[in-house]
């Protein structure tokens, strides 16, 4: 991996001398700025270097806030994070090559023909910005590469998160502008006006809701926005829900080793023959990566398959696995192994491994057949940008404005639900009876519509687990005490023998004592207190029970500016409640 650089460590030679040699180069190998850029091959090339700014694979699925639970957890959830002496993301190089280009490209071409590069350069300061501030809120904006004696802007203070946001937004208007599909095909692997749309959508409705549930004037201007573009895209009829396959569709879609196109608009792709891998199939068969699992509130926040609530049955909280995943949401089933699963390509029905899975909620979303098993051998595509997270967005933004109709919602939340057979989510009837469960996770959320927030809150958990938003929204919506709870796995009524998918075979067998002989093979066996720890002998699987979690609502929402940084530029402020000692 390239060393990461900071701002000044790009550019302040006479503060850290080992910068100095790196920045007499040019960033092209030795080619001068004059001597590049001539024709749209040599600024294709450049601008290919960027999309390594996109998550990879890993970035994507390897979700673990309180979605996804493992053996270990994170030090987001365990209040351990400190101020690091260096690194910490605040690292500056994507944004000096980004602005490189950007003062460089146009010296041959014409303004037409430059303005659709400067398109896809300037999305990629946005996303690169968006990255920053919700990580460290104000954050220095750059709109030029910094030289080395520039000890000004090397040097200056942060500036604030609306002018940052601000730039953000006119960066991406100017690429919605300017990347025409003409010259730019569009293409899942590609940026395109689309991608700068969702991404448009996405920043909006991010800083729309913090700015709202902290009190903060300027709201109502975001949250429009993003609606707007949101709809602008819906209504474009460029992408739809991917609903094929009856039944499987919402599995398939991530199971896809090409982009479905329908849906996805813009992916990291994966290839045997040129030798790019990833592991998610190996993530979620073995033990290796904390056997990750689905945690149990999630679990219960699926409706019915006829649309009612799961919680609202008496006594839900302990109902056992096999009934308790029946007549249930179909993406349930899709997202974890229930009852009956069989591997991709395969008839043989398999039980959840706790081997493999913490709470025995076993994923599957993503997971291909079993050719693809080997550690770090999957090949299927792995979503950036998806349609149905703009359909979310433009519902949450209107419900928030209170601008939210029943037509907003057949053609949004309704396109979802449709895709697995279930019913549209009905307004009226959200608001007029508000689902205590879910109002116990979200206190903060109030008013008219706060019925229909919670249930677009249930269809955004639901529909994007395993797609790395969780973090950022729970940050958004100052939910940040969502993550210090306990986290849970299956209901066991206590020691005994289990048949989890009721196929007449003992599955998980829990015991106290001596371990119970001879074993049976293909029966998993747990001795109570110490291999499988439940609530009270009984009850929900308990994961890392002694492990404190805290989040302290002063300080956690951001990141920490690094030591070392704020040594360089003492013009930098450290985030509230973060003690550097400088």
């Amino acid at each position: 991996m390239k060393k990461q650089l900071s701002i000044i460590a790009l550019a302040a030679a006479g503060l850290l001398s080992s910068c100095s040699k790196f920045l007499d180069r040019q960033p092209l190998s030795q080619i001068a700025p004059d001597q590049y850029f001539n024709n749209d091959n040599e600024a294709k090339f450049y601008l290919n270097s960027l999309y390594s700014a996109f998550p990879n694979a890993e970035g994507v699925y390897n979700e673990d806030i309180d979605n996804i639970v493992k053996t270990s957890l994170s030090d987001q959830i365990t209040g351990r994070r400190t101020v690091p002496l260096n690194g910490g993301n605040w690292t500056w190089t994507e944004l000096r090559k980004i602005n490189f280009f950007l003062d460089n490209y146009n010296r041959v071409m014409t303004e037409a023909q430059a303005a659709r590069f400067a398109g896809i350069a300037k999305f990629f300061r946005a996303y690169f910005y968006f990255d920053k501030v919700q990580r460290f809120g104000d954050v220095p904006w750059y709109s030029h590469a910094i030289e080395k004696e520039d000890n000004a802007m090397l040097t200056k203070a942060r500036d604030p998160r609306k002018l940052v946001v601000d730039s953000i937004i006119k960066d991406l208007e100017y690429a919605i502008a300017n990347v025409d599909e003409a010259t730019f095909p569009v293409s899942t692997e590609m940026v395109s006006k689309y991608t700068a749309m969702a991404l448009l959508s996405r920043v909006c409705l991010f800083e729309g809701t913090w700015k709202k549930y902290r009190n903060e004037a300027g709201w109502e201007d975001l949250l429009r926005k993003s609606a707007a573009i949101s709809e602008q895209l819906i209504d474009s009829k460029k992408y739809k829900i991917y609903k094929t396959t009856p039944n499987k569709a919402y599995l398939e879609l991530f199971a896809s080793i090409a982009p479905v196109k329908d849906e996805i608009i813009l992916a990291r792709t994966f290839s045997n023959e040129l030798s790019v891998w990833h592991n998610i199939n190996y993530y979620t068969i073995t033990s290796s990566y904390g056997k990750p699992g689905l945690e149990k509130q999630l679990v219960n926040s699926y409706l019915m398959a006829d649309g009612s609530r799961f919680t609202d049955i008496p006594r839900y909280d302990t109902i056992t696995f096999y009934n308790e995943t029946q007549n249930r949401d179909p993406r349930l089933s899709q997202t974890i192994r229930t009852p009956g699963y069989a591997r991709i390509g395969t008839t043989n029905a398999l039980p959840p491994d706790f081997g493999a899975s913490v709470t025995g909620y076993q994923l599957i979303k993503f997971v291909t057949d079993m050719s693809f098993d080997s550690f770090n051998r999957s090949i299927n595509s792995m979503p950036i940008f998806r349609y149905a997270e703009v359909l979310l967005n433009f519902a949450e933004a209107k419900a928030e404005l209170g601008t939210l109709t029943q037509a907003d919602l057949d053609k949004s939340i309704f396109e979802l639900r449709d895709r697995v057979g279930m019913p549209k989510l009905d307004m009226a009837a959200a608001n007029a009876d508000v689902d205590n469960y879910m109002a116990a996770q979200y206190p903060g959320v109030t008013g008219a519509n706060k019925g229909v927030i919670l249930e677009i809150r249930r269809e955004r958990r639901i529909e994007l687990v395993m797609e790395s938003h969780r973090w950022n929204d729970l940050m958004r919506w100052k939910s940040g005490q969502s993550v210090v709870r306990p986290f849970k796995g299956m209901y066991f009524p206590g020691v005994g023998q289990y048949d989890l998918d009721r196929n007449g075979k003992i599955d998980v067998h829990i015991y106290t004592g001596a371990k119970p002989t001879p074993a049976v093979a293909g029966v998993q066996y747990f001795k109570l207190g110490t291999e499988m720890e439940l609530e009270n002998d009984y009850g929900n699987v308990l994961i890392n029970r002694t492990t404190t979690k805290t989040f302290r609502e002063d300080r956690d929402y951001l990141q920490p500016i690094p030591i070392q940084e704020r040594q360089l530029n003492p013009k930098l402020t450290q985030n509230p409640q973060w003690v550097d000692g400088l």
